[in-house]
């Protein structure tokens, strides 16, 4: 009934007249007829002012149409796994010795200490520093990763979720604005050894040098320009990388494909969505076209064969009812990859539609070491 009914209210609004992200797919499993409605409304596509008003409608559509099949599922009990009990959030207090904490951790507190107060990691997984994420987490509320350096000291902290404290009027849902006029101007660059990086211009993301630690703030431009996450490291964390990607490695490949799943699943239970399960088979599909794209130098849905995400998954045998694919290139680690994905449209709506099921994710890298990444949905 679920499928159905989305699938019904969907029809002409969300198939019709909707044109993904240009990294971003998605496909209801319905043949020729969506082929022949995408066919008769080019001429609608061609006007781009009606196109942006239609794209508007869309996206009012699907989010009503989200909630109203989380409702539905409340009576029915036809809904992905969700937490069986809402999680305490925990009193958050300002920092003693840094502008920021997250979940009440600095950068310096003991790894004992910390798992103490949060248990054990739930994962730990490679990241880009040649260190470890440690990720704790209460069905994915209160989500935080955790990086320690080899005295077991905090080293990197990061979250997308409301855990967020600072000696500053900074928080969960803060304006860019604010920020700016309470931190300054941010760094524009960042030098390692002799070689500085500079920055994009039109980014997402301010960098900060504060209290001896990169702190990045990340801003959701879809709710006004607000904090929406946080990283900090350390300086001599940062250092360990001295290059802007990390050396690829089996490990770190590894290491990214779960991070964003885990991510991914902390970003939907922030917005009410329910969790999704991580799926081996389409991770493969994930990864080969990862790996495809990073071998034949090119950056599409659509592989040099003419097979689509959705082709793909049917050859690897993974049945669905409804799927989507996003892809990201270029990012140089898991949570740039996720929070640049979040702020397109597109990629937003894969990563945030409450009718997906399954995960997986699959990364690659090119002889620079630069990492494709492949995020595969579905439902069935």
């Amino acid at each position: 009934m679920r499928k159905f009914l989305f699938i019904f209210v969907l029809l002409f609004l969300g198939f019709a007249f909707s044109q993904p992200d240009e990294k971003s797919a998605d496909d209801p499993k319905s043949g020729t007829v969506m082929d022949n409605i995408k066919t008769d409304i080019q001429l609608f596509k061609d006007n781009k002012d009606l196109q942006n008003i239609i794209t508007g409608v869309m996206e009012e559509a699907q989010n009503w149409a989200d909630k109203f099949l989380l409702t539905i599922g409340e009576f029915t009990g036809e809904k992905n796994p969700s937490p069986k009990e809402k999680a305490e959030k925990p009193v958050l207090e300002a920092p003693e010795e840094q502008i920021f904490s997250i979940h009440n951790i600095e950068i310096g507190d003991d790894k004992a200490e910390i798992e103490k107060n949060l248990g054990s990691a739930d994962r730990i997984s490679a990241n880009e520093y040649g260190s470890d994420w440690h990720a704790y987490h209460d069905q994915y509320q209160n989500f935080v990763m955790v990086a320690y350096d080899k005295q077991d000291k905090a080293a990197g902290i990061y979250t997308n979720q409301d855990l967020i404290s600072s000696a500053k009027e900074i928080s969960y849902g803060t304006p860019k604005s604010s920020v700016a006029h309470q931190l300054g101007e941010p760094l524009d660059q960042m030098r390692k050894g002799f070689v500085i990086f500079q920055l994009e211009k039109d980014r997402d993301y301010d960098l900060y040098e504060l209290d001896g630690n990169y702190v990045t703030i990340f801003y959701d431009k879809h709710r006004d320009n607000t904090v929406t996450s946080i990283q900090i490291v350390s300086k001599a964390l940062e250092e360990q990388k001295d290059a802007f990607y990390a050396n690829a490695s089996t490990a770190l490949k590894e290491g990214f494909e779960l991070q964003l799943f885990d991510i991914t699943n902390a970003e939907r239970v922030a917005h009410g969505v329910s969790v999704l399960k991580w799926d081996d088979a389409v991770k493969e599909t994930a990864r080969k076209h990862s790996s495809d794209m990073a071998e034949n130098n090119y950056f599409d849905h659509t592989n040099l064969q003419g097979l689509s995400p959705f082709d793909r998954m049917q050859a690897d045998e993974v049945s669905f009812t409804l799927a989507g694919e996003n892809l990201a290139s270029g990012q140089f680690s898991s949570i740039f990859a996720h929070e640049g994905l979040m702020n397109s449209l597109g990629h937003r709506k894969n990563i945030l539609r409450a009718d997906y099921e399954f995960m997986g994710v699959g990364v690659a890298f090119n002889s620079k070491s630069q990492p494709y990444y492949t995020e595969n949905f579905y439902a069935n």
